[in-house]
């Protein structure tokens, strides 16, 4: 059975890739002998952008013998072009589309079993969840599983040791140089946002059109930007997000009249603070510098557009630049920044914004020369 799962504000998933091929060496007891308590699935890789939905997706699919690179899996999800909030939430809740509608455009089938229903708590329905997660490693396929590891994002479990009661794999900034371990019961936990349950993938069932993948990508990035894309709706987005962005840091302290949630209402006078930043600029910084490199990956492909992806990919490239030295200079904010950090912080957003935006029209550019993307 297939299902759909959308990611919206606090919707979670658990993936889990099955029905493959063991690999060489899988984890499997014999048929009749005791199922070892301890068991790890050796070379995986780890994440190679900072980027909670998609990147997993590459990181299983590259065990099953799969070699597309990060650029490319972040360009034809669309996080590569994606940018909303700021807020915490942004990079998991602002998306072209779900980690489940990836892997189905990707070719594989998947079905998906929530963690809610039937009156239970996720605590209560988690055990045979994670039983299949188990399974899955000892047959010798990763898991992606929600919270593992890092904080509300995809992680992907490689083993899990029964003694310690314990995960172990990979995450987007855990688990980078070895692997990461962590609480078994951890997937559970739902204050940052509920536990949902379980997709299961299973075999290949058709092909991947990559051409129409990667100009729709393109298209959409394009939208998105203009802000006729967007799931966040209550944030802005695109450009728009830039504009609010650098607003928050060029008028932090700053007196404004508060507004109710319908903004019909005026309320008290507040101080302005500095937006909550911190993990979506790393987010953005990362998925942005991988555009640059979907960009330059796929040029060769489309020789009618060839200079514009190149020129798209080179103000990506200095975008994401601009981005990084944002967070760099404003650390890791144990410390409110202070009056010359906002000054520079603005000052670079502009510069982050104006190199987005030129990329932006090369792609408008490059996708009127390519025309229309193939139909299905």
């Amino acid at each position: 059975m297939l299902a759909l799962c959308r990611f919206t504000y606090g919707l979670v998933v658990v993936l889990l890739v099955a029905a493959a091929p063991a690999p060489a060496g899988e984890a499997a007891s014999e048929k009749g002998s005791p199922m070892p308590s301890r068991v790890v699935i050796e070379n995986v890789d780890r994440y190679r952008v900072m980027e909670p939905l998609f990147e997993c997706v590459r990181v299983v699919l590259a065990h099953r013998g799969e070699n597309y690179t990060p650029a490319y899996v972040q360009g034809i999800s669309g996080a590569a072009f994606r940018i909303g909030g700021p807020c915490p939430c942004s990079p998991t809740c602002e998306f072209a589309m779900s980690t489940d509608d990836l892997l189905r455009m990707l070719g594989y089938e998947c079905e998906r079993r929530v963690l809610w229903g039937e009156g239970k708590t996720p605590e209560e329905l988690y055990p045979a969840v994670l039983e299949q997660i188990k399974g899955e490693i000892r047959a010798g396929r990763p898991a992606i599983v929600w919270n593992a590891f890092t904080t509300a994002e995809f992680d992907v479990v490689c083993g899990f040791d029964e003694e310690k009661r314990e995960l172990i794999g990979r995450g987007s900034y855990k688990g980078l140089d070895g692997y990461a371990t962590a609480p078994e019961t951890r997937p559970t936990e739902h204050e940052m946002a509920p536990a949902i349950g379980a997709i299961f993938v299973g075999k290949r069932i058709g092909e991947f059109d990559a051409r129409r993948a990667e100009i729709a990508a393109l298209k959409e990035a394009a939208a998105h930007a203009r802000g006729m894309s967007a799931t966040l709706t209550a944030l802005p987005t695109g450009l728009a997000c830039y504009d609010y962005w650098i607003g928050a840091y060029e008028n932090r302290g700053k007196l404004v009249r508060a507004k109710s949630r319908d903004e019909l209402t005026n309320l008290d006078w507040v101080s302005t603070q500095p937006p909550d930043d911190f993990y979506p600029l790393g987010v953005y910084a990362s998925t942005h510098a991988a555009a640059a490199e979907f960009l330059r990956e796929i040029a060769p492909k489309y020789p009618e557009a060839k200079a514009h992806l190149e020129m798209a990919a080179d103000h990506f490239a200095q975008e994401a630049e601009a981005l990084a030295a944002v967070a760099s200079d404003l650390g890791d904010r144990r410390q409110d920044p202070t009056e010359d950090q906002c000054v520079r912080a603005a000052g670079r957003l502009r510069a982050a914004k104006a190199m987005y935006e030129l990329a932006i029209g090369e792609v408008e550019r490059a996708v009127r020369k390519l025309g229309p993307a193939p139909a299905q």
